[in-house]
């Protein structure tokens, strides 16, 4: 799988803080087509850009909740990931939410600016599938999450948290903080697909702090597990049976592979690892929005909306 982690120099982590590296490529205006709609949650106005399918199919539709990473915006998303283009192609409803202080509270604390301030991003997320649900056509048993670093974290507490109203998730570069693990209580088998860069020098692949973070403004002090620990434990809760793997035939040379790994488990559910070999702190497919030695390679061997999509949709 090639070499895991590194530890990062001083000058990378300043580099990286500067650039807001958790968040993810620079900033852009929203699609054409995307609008921003505002909900109450907690008492605090919380907003989320929508972006609805050009040709919506016959009745209720599917919808995907994309979570920006660390110092990241949801415009960032919007226009780096490819989740637009789906959304129009596949029908779908493509949520983009707007984190407190560009940050997500998924559970580690002081880690993140939300979570030093105790947001209550769970309810807020409850509040927009309701809001899906009653004014945008949503089929409410068609809800899914993805989010990246520390949008991808706080996919995971989703599932541990809100599985009552989402369906799948799909985490990329962003395992289940420790902090979460002892009371992730899902209210049934949901798939969850984990995507994740064996060289990632911002969230180790092999778990531990996370080097770079939107509370401290420097490396975190609340650990998360492993790919491989937080595999294991969705497959234990979701009851999943033998886990096959399998390396995909490379698309393109970029110095990555990708290795497979996935069980089949009740609910007609899968738990699934898409381990990035000498990949990096990045979305598959998409920009290489800072150079490699700050934050690793970007794979080009799937496009990981796409393959996120098709995950969802059990195809």
């Amino acid at each position: 799988m090639g070499k895991r982690f590194a530890p990062v120099p001083a000058f990378v982590a300043a580099a990286g803080l500067i650039a807001a590296v958790s968040g993810c490529a620079p900033l852009h205006a929203a699609p054409a087509g995307d609008r921003t709609v505002t909900v109450e949650s907690s008492g605090l106005p919380r907003q989320y850009l929508i972006r609805e399918p050009s040709s919506p199919g016959p009745g209720k539709r599917p919808a995907v909740l994309i979570f920006h990473g660390g110092g990241g915006s949801a415009e960032n998303m919007a226009a780096t990931t490819g989740f637009d283009t789906l959304a129009d192609t596949e029908g779908f409803v493509a949520v983009y939410p707007v984190g407190s202080d560009k940050s997500w509270n998924d559970g580690r604390g002081a880690d993140t600016t939300a979570g030093a301030k105790q947001i209550d991003d769970v309810a807020f997320v409850s509040a927009i599938i309701d809001r899906l649900v009653a004014d945008d056509d949503v089929d409410p048993n068609r809800v899914y999450a993805t989010g990246l670093s520390n949008g991808a974290m706080f996919t995971e507490y989703l599932g541990c948290r809100l599985s009552a109203k989402i369906a799948a998730i799909a985490p990329v570069a962003g395992p289940l903080p420790v902090s979460d693990a002892a009371d992730c209580a899902p209210a049934h088998p949901l798939s969850v697909l984990e995507i994740h860069g064996t060289a990632d020098p911002v969230v180790p692949y092999d778990g531990g702090v996370v080097r770079m973070t939107s509370g401290r403004l420097g490396p975190g002090t609340s650990p998360v597990l492993s790919v491989d620990a937080t595999q294991e434990l969705w497959r234990t809760k979701n009851r999943c049976g033998p886990v096959t793997t399998a390396e995909l035939p490379p698309v393109v040379d970029d110095g990555t592979t990708v290795h497979t790994a996935t069980a089949a488990c009740a609910g007609d559910t899968r738990v699934t690892a898409y381990s990035i070999g000498n990949g990096g702190h990045t979305w598959p497919g998409g920009p290489q929005y800072l150079p490699d030695v700050l934050i690793g390679k970007v794979s080009r061997q799937f496009d990981a909306a796409t393959v996120i999509w098709q995950f969802f949709t059990g195809r």
